[in-house]
């Protein structure tokens, strides 16, 4: 049976716990998941989500030769029973990027942007608060190698999220480097935070109006917005952190929210060319991925491309915890998904096909 690289991880991370610590932390519900059998279809796999420790999930099913197919299961809102919506609107976090990536090497492509210019070049108001300023390129903040301090890691930013994109750069001014630019990898959320004003910049326009222009509208996507603040709350499905009691679907830390089907449409316009292509495409391909995973308070999401199975997947849950537990949880459910869908019969109850 073959594992996956993110399987290791968490297979290593129950090893070492085990191991190194004491048996008594070993994190059994990782490894109960991990060798429970597999259920026959997907739908009985989304109904596990309880014992998963999800409030809700959504799945979508994008398989070549077949029809895209949706699934949920569990809670859109847990106070009043809602059940989980396949259409609802999710944060989809990180997710974000390959949106903004997509963006910069259309511009790039348009001369509009330039991939080994500075931040400093772009920004010389920056230039003396911003570490490194000099040496920092567009390619090294794209692909996480800029050394820039992680917005998300400064004081009580999860508690009091900025208000805007100016006060968000405001908190990593005069911060030191994390390394100096192109030493090595690690991700940090300020690339994308003056990757977005510097979209802003050049297209003087909102970065969202720039996606929904020039990514969205052609590829047909009514329901990907840039901001809790533009859609209606009630198609939003909740958000819960494990201890906190209410619901946070309504605090925003700046995320998209998409449907699972607009993402899964997005995901697999990129990964078959149809999204960037000819000078896009090559530029895309030196700068960013093609698929991605999102993780804020209350929302964590995976959309990825199973090339062995030609399939895109998305995953929706609405529930997080500070452990990592309810990461590694969505990692083993995703994993659960490959396999039933790489062994499933034509057969196939319980889907909701769209189209």
């Amino acid at each position: 049976m073959a594992v996956s690289k993110r399987m290791l991880t968490i297979i290593r991370i129950i090893l070492f716990s085990g191991t190194f610590i004491s048996l008594l932390y070993v994190p059994w519900i990782l490894v109960k998941m991990l060798i429970m059998p597999l259920p026959d279809s997907i739908q009985e796999q989304v109904n596990e989500v309880a014992a998963y420790g999800f409030e809700g999930i959504i799945v979508y099913i994008d398989q070549q030769g077949q029809p895209p197919a949706l699934y949920a299961a569990g809670f859109k809102n847990r106070e009043q029973q809602i059940p989980a919506d396949p259409n609802g609107l999710f944060k989809i976090a990180s997710i974000g990027k390959l949106y903004d990536a997509v963006a910069v090497a259309k511009l790039i492509a348009e001369k509009k942007l330039f991939p080994d210019k500075t931040l400093a070049d772009y920004f010389p108001e920056l230039a003396e608060r911003i570490e490194y300023a000099d040496k920092i390129t567009l390619r090294m903040m794209v692909q996480h190698r800029s050394g820039l301090p992680n917005l998300t890691s400064t004081p009580d930013f999860w508690n009091n999220p900025p208000h805007d994109s100016k006060d968000a750069v405001e908190r990593i001014l005069d911060l030191p480097a994390d390394f100096e630019p192109d030493s090595r990898y690690e991700y940090s959320n300020t690339n994308y935070l003056l990757i977005g004003e510097l979209i802003k910049k050049v297209t003087q326009a909102d970065k969202f109006e720039y996606i929904k222009t020039n990514i969205l509208l052609p590829l047909g996507l009514q329901d990907t917005y840039g901001s809790i603040r533009e859609v209606d709350p009630d198609r939003v499905m909740s958000g819960y952190y494990v201890g906190v009691e209410e619901d946070i679907k309504m605090t925003d830390y700046g995320s998209m929210l998409a449907t699972a089907a607009d993402v899964g449409v997005f995901l697999r316009a990129l990964n078959d060319g149809s999204l960037v292509e000819g000078d896009e495409a090559q530029i895309y391909a030196g700068l960013y991925e093609f698929e991605h995973t999102g993780l804020i308070p209350g929302y964590q999401s995976i959309a990825w491309y199973e090339k062995e199975i030609d399939t895109v997947i998305v995953q929706f849950t609405n529930t997080t915890d500070f452990d990592g537990y309810n990461w590694n949880l969505a990692d083993i459910m995703y994993w659960r998904i490959v396999r039933i869908l790489k062994k499933r019969r034509p057969q196939n109850t319980g889907d909701l096909r769209l189209g």
